[in-house]
């Protein structure tokens, strides 16, 4: 008979679920004392001799002449310590959660890709009929998934980032491959134009990962997509690239 020497499910869920709050394992000492520090200021002294005797080893005593204010000082770093870890955390999943947003924004931009398909015309009627009905059913359940990660943008950065989606939106449904490319490719010289002023620290690293044959740099720009991106905020800028590379992969494969 094998014996299972795994822990057992419930024990493991509860690791994990300590494991969030490891960050606070820093302010759970010293507790009682803490608390205590807004006590009254005769008993400063008797909070500080307790503090004292808990920092006692067995090789030396340290100095009874406890230092409250350094005590307060040590305590107020271990706050911001421990609320820079938080700080790092959160901004971990804020980016876990774009990622997640930027590939719910591409399944919809393939959905959109596939509704504008001239190779559709080529279905008989009940085909086509079936295919958007699947199309229908897909889109249905993709929109069961809510993200928002909020950027801050004022209202002029909201317009231009409507203008530019409606813009993109007019390409996608073109109807013709190879003019969508061309004006895809005239949208990504222009983003390539505002990187030389703003720059972009992850940009390169993006463009390997999609692995993709695309020439950012060839040819004439669009200025009025230019003069558009240049509304918008540096991170719908970065995502509005990433989104032009990623369509410019797609129409090279059907060109």
């Amino acid at each position: 008979m094998e014996i299972d020497h795994s822990p057992p499910s419930d024990i493991i869920c509860q690791s994990e679920s300590s494991a969030n709050f490891d960050d606070l394992k820093d302010l759970r000492s010293d507790t009682s004392v803490n608390s205590a520090c807004n006590s009254r200021p005769q008993d400063r002294n008797s909070i500080a001799a307790a503090v004292t005797n808990r920092q006692t080893d067995n090789s030396k005593v340290v100095d009874k002449n406890f230092n409250f204010n350094e005590y307060e000082y040590s305590l107020n770093e271990r706050f911001v310590t421990v609320l820079d870890q938080l700080d790092a955390r959160v901004e971990k999943f804020r980016k876990d959660a774009l990622n997640l947003q930027e590939k719910r924004d591409f399944l919809y931009m393939s959905i959109d890709l596939i509704k504008s398909n001239d190779l559709m015309q080529d279905l008989t009627d009940s085909q086509r009929e079936d295919i958007d009905c699947y199309l229908q059913r897909v889109n249905a359940r993709l929109s069961t998934v809510e993200l928002n990660v909020r950027t801050i943008r004022d209202h002029s950065q909201e317009v231009s980032l409507n203008e530019i989606n409606t813009l993109i939106d007019l390409m996608i449904t073109m109807g013709d491959p190879d003019l969508s490319r061309q004006r895809c490719q005239l949208y990504l010289n222009a983003c390539c134009s505002v990187d030389e002023n703003v720059y972009f620290t992850d940009m390169d690293a993006d463009m390997n990962e999609c692995k993709l044959n695309v020439d950012v740099t060839a040819g004439h720009l669009d200025k009025k997509f230019e003069s558009v991106l240049l509304g918008c905020t540096l991170d719908d800028q970065k995502n509005i690239k990433k989104r032009l590379l990623a369509l410019m992969g797609y129409l090279n494969g059907l060109c």
